[in-house]
């Protein structure tokens, strides 16, 4: 049997996946005709308007809710976003809502932050955004 390819971004997952790796979208085979829809892999409450998923790293497939009007992300454990790793400071970036626009920014990690493979010191951030914090990748994703 081959790999389930995501609609959504097109990465090749294993046949018996049922969300893509990646970004997290329903995987539905392509002879599967029971489906007529597409639907979020993920379901929001409706107090979050935003989360951070973890698709590399330890805790892989791990979500963040968004729904406080700043969430911390570092290897501090009081961070609302732990990652326990040496390539994460301790009080590595923050993830605001301003506008109704969600901000990340860097608070002087000695990695940086990414967004989009992109070294950044204050982004907006974008649905489907790629983060990398230290050895982490996250992806943004909006409802």
């Amino acid at each position: 049997m081959s790999d389930l390819v995501c609609a959504q971004c097109g990465h090749a997952n294993p046949i018996d996946g049922n969300f893509c790796s990646v970004c997290g979208a329903a995987l539905v085979p392509e002879n599967d005709e029971s489906r007529t829809e597409t639907h979020s892999a993920i379901e929001f409450p409706e107090d979050d308007g935003a989360m951070l998923v973890v698709v590399r790293g330890e805790n892989a497939g791990s979500r963040y809710g968004l729904g406080a009007p700043v969430t911390t992300i570092g290897r501090h454990p009081d961070s609302d976003v732990f990652l326990d790793d040496v390539t994460v400071s301790r009080n590595h970036a923050v993830v605001t809502c301003e506008d109704d626009a969600y901000v990340i920014a860097d608070r002087g990690s000695l990695n940086g932050t990414y967004v989009n493979r992109r070294r950044i010191e204050r982004q907006t951030l974008l649905d489907g955004d790629e983060l990398q914090v230290g050895k982490y990748k996250l992806t943004f994703i909006t409802p």
